[in-house]
């Protein structure tokens, strides 16, 4: 069974139209996202100029059978401080919301889709990164 979590570049890639997330997604027998994921795209919408269109294919992604949210608990938490400690040990940061993202990763097993390379660093999660959009 393919379980995915997405990222927000990734979920950003798919409603771009990007055929290589489409590919991914279509291959995939749940997807999931974390509220982290969310909160960002949601802050993104606030700031852009189709708000309320993507407001609606959010509510629709999020309403498919196929597509789970996985909450942030206690667990997720210790695993989040496992990556930090790793990530610091190797000198090797990124960004706080996607040590939260491949945490959740971890925690459930997920493969996380991304277009960002960083999340490579993160040894404890398996990573698809999504090709460049030609």
């Amino acid at each position: 069974m393919t379980r995915l979590l997405l990222d927000t570049s990734a979920y950003s890639a798919l409603f771009r139209g990007d055929p290589d997330a489409k590919e991914v997604l279509a291959s995939a027998d749940l997807v999931h996202l974390n509220p982290v994921v969310i909160g960002e795209l949601l802050a993104g919408f606030g700031l852009g100029r189709r708000r309320d269109k993507n407001l609606r294919e959010l509510d629709d992604f999020l309403s498919s059978a196929r597509v789970k949210v996985v909450p942030i608990d206690e667990e997720t938490s210790s695993r989040y401080a496992a990556i930090v400690a790793g990530l610091r040990a190797a000198g090797t940061p990124i960004p706080t919301n996607d040590v939260w993202i491949a945490a959740s990763a971890m925690q459930h097993g997920f493969e996380v889709v991304t277009a960002d390379a960083h999340f490579s660093k993160v040894p404890q999660v398996v990573v698809r990164l999504l090709r460049p959009a030609a």
